[in-house]
């Protein structure tokens, strides 16, 4: 991967995409994980709605948080959750109308386009590559597998550090979670709400989003408009 020359007349010149609910409608395959991972301690789950929840926030956090799992716990079962999710939850999944023609109107514009995710890196590749998506992004940054980087403030900072990217004008975070405005916030940059995706207008809206869109064609007049 690589970063694109500067050649942009925008001023936006790096977009930061959150996956899950952004890029694609992952819904099934993650809450049918978390299931799977609560019946190995005796906790049965048959509204998947009510697991939503967990999409957005580092798992670790929302086992904790909504069960009241002890961090040994919660380690244990993010181990139940990768088992089920690798064999079948990964793509249990889809991508959203118009994303794959959004980011090539944006690749065409020469944007150096970034996924900036919770969930591990590598999981965030496979993913890709199997969607036909990956070749449209410069980075893909994530968690690691043993825990750390595992929020959006903290994957944001990676990528910024990494890339050299001081101009923070120049950088917009795309997300569909408070944790994505939040995230962007710590670093200093604004963040696009979608509510297409997870989360409402209201929590994108509290959470501080600079700006909040309700599809993709308006995502990508945002973009362009910064």
């Amino acid at each position: 991967m690589y970063l694109r020359r500067d050649e942009s007349k925008l001023r936006c010149r790096y977009v930061l995409f959150d996956l899950d609910g952004t890029l694609t409608e992952s819904k099934e395959g993650i809450t049918r994980s978390v299931q799977y991972a609560l019946k190995k301690y005796n906790i049965f789950v048959e509204n998947l709605d009510s697991l939503q929840k967990f999409i957005g926030p580092p798992l670790k956090d929302s086992f904790i948080q909504y069960y009241g799992f002890s961090e040994k716990q919660a380690c244990g079962a993010i181990g139940y959750y990768r088992k089920y999710f690798v064999s079948r939850g990964m793509f249990q999944n889809k991508v959203y109308e118009g994303i794959e023609d959004l980011l090539k109107k944006l690749e065409k514009l020469k944007l150096n386009l970034m996924v900036a995710t919770s969930k591990p890196t590598v999981f965030a590749e496979k993913i890709l590559r199997h969607y036909g998506l990956y070749p449209y992004f410069s980075a893909v940054a994530g968690a690691n597998l043993d825990g750390t980087r595992c929020t959006k403030g903290e994957v944001i900072e990676y990528i910024l550090d990494k890339y050299n990217i001081g101009d923070l004008d120049r950088v917009v975070m795309v997300g569909d979670r408070k944790h994505d405005v939040l995230g962007a916030s710590q670093n200093g940059i604004d963040c696009i709400g979608v509510t297409y995706g997870y989360g409402s207008a209201g929590e994108l809206k509290n959470a501080g989003a600079a700006y909040i869109v309700h599809d993709v064609g308006e995502l990508f007049t945002r973009i362009v408009s910064i």
